[in-house]
C-alpha cells in the first residue's frame, strides 16, 4: 500500500489544497483546519449549514491566507497576533454540542465583512493559535489535541473502497462520485475494498511515522455536495445507507491520530503498513 493523495483544508469546509508532501503535527497536517468560520454565537459554520463554503478557495501565504470566492475581491488576512488590534481572543465551538476552545478573531471588522458578504449572513473568521487548547471530542481519545476538525486530526480514505462504492452507484443508475466528496487528508491505494474496517484500534506505519487508527467516520450531507459547484444531491448517502449502515452511522474512511510527539512528514508515494 502507498499514499496517492495528501490534502489540507486551511479554513474548515473550504476547497481542498493538494500537496506532494505535508508536515504532520500532533493535531493534524500543518495548516489544516486551523481557521474556522463562526456565526454570531461563536459556533462553527460548515458546508452542512452553508454549502457555498465549498467554493471558498484559500491560498496559503507566510503568516496568513488569501481568500478567494466567486463574486468577491480577493482578501488577505493575517494570523492574529495576541495583543494587536486583530488579536482579540474568545472561545468558539466547532459544533454547538462540542466543548468551547480558544481562538483569535482574525482581520477585525474587514474580515467579518468579507466572509459575511460571501455567505450572505453574519459571520466571522477565527484562527486557532494554540492547537493544544482543543482536545479530540471523543472520551476515548480526549487526551489528544486536534485542530478544528469535526473529530480527529487526520482522515484516511481507501481508493479501492471508493471504487466499490462507485460500482454500487452505477448499479443504482447514479453517477460515480470523486474522492473529494469525502474530504480526506490521506488517500491510500493498494488495499482491498473496505480493508480499513479491520484497521480500527491498530497502527499504521506510513513512511517514517506511526499513526493510530481511531474511529470509522460516519458520513453526513456534506458528501452530497458537489465540491466544484456547491450543488446538493442525494448521493452517495443513499447508497451508503444501503450497503454501509452500521451502529456508528453510514461509514466511509478512518480517523488517524499521530503518535510521534516530534512529528514528521508524509509524502505521496510513502509506503503504508498495517501494524498490530
Amino acid at each position: 500500500m502507498r499514499i496517492t493523495g495528501l490534502f489540507t483544508y486551511p479554513v474548515k469546509g473550504c476547497r481542498r489544497i493538494e500537496h506532494d508532501a505535508a508536515v504532520v503535527e500532533p493535531w493534524g497536517l500543518a495548516g489544516d483546519r486551523r481557521w474556522l468560520l463562526v456565526d454570531a454565537d461563536g459556533v462553527g459554520l460548515t458546508q452542512r449549514d452553508e454549502p457555498r463554503i465549498a467554493l471558498l478557495t484559500v491560498r496559503e501565504r507566510p503568516g496568513g491566507l488569501e481568500l478567494v470566492a466567486p463574486g468577491r475581491p480577493a482578501f488577505v488576512v493575517d494570523e492574529p497576533v495576541d495583543g494587536s488590534v486583530d488579536g482579540s481572543g474568545e472561545f468558539v465551538r466547532v459544533f454547538r454540542a462540542h466543548a468551547a476552545a480558544p481562538a483569535r478573531v482574525a482581520g477585525s471588522g474587514d474580515a467579518a465583512a468579507w466572509v459575511s458578504a460571501f455567505l450572505g449572513r453574519p459571520a466571522r473568521l477565527v484562527w486557532q493559535a494554540d492547537p493544544t487548547g482543543r482536545s479530540i471530542p471523543d472520551r476515548e481519545y480526549a487526551t489528544d489535541p486536534v485542530n478544528f476538525a469535526d473529530g480527529f486530526p487526520l482522515l484516511a480514505a481507501n481508493e479501492a473502497s471508493l471504487s466499490a462504492l462507485n460500482d454500487w452507484l452505477v448499479e443504482s443508475g447514479d453517477d460515480p462520485v470523486p474522492m473529494a466528496r469525502f474530504r480526506p487528508n490521506v488517500v491510500i491505494a493498494g488495499a482491498a475494498p473496505w480493508a480499513e474496517d479491520e484497521w480500527t484500534g491498530k497502527r499504521l506505519r506510513i513512511g517514517d511515522l506511526t499513526l493510530r487508527v481511531a474511529n470509522p467516520c460516519p458520513r453526513c450531507v456534506v458528501t452530497t455536495i458537489d465540491q466544484d459547484t456547491a450543488e446538493r444531491g442525494r448521493q452517495p448517502l443513499f447508497v451508503l445507507g444501503r450497503y454501509r449502515r452500521f451502529a456508528r452511522g453510514l461509514l466511509f474512511a478512518r480517523a488517524l491520530i499521530p503518535m510521534d510527539p516530534n512529528g514528521g512528514s508524509l509524502r505521496v508515494g510513502d509506503p503504508v503498513t498495517v501494524l498490530t
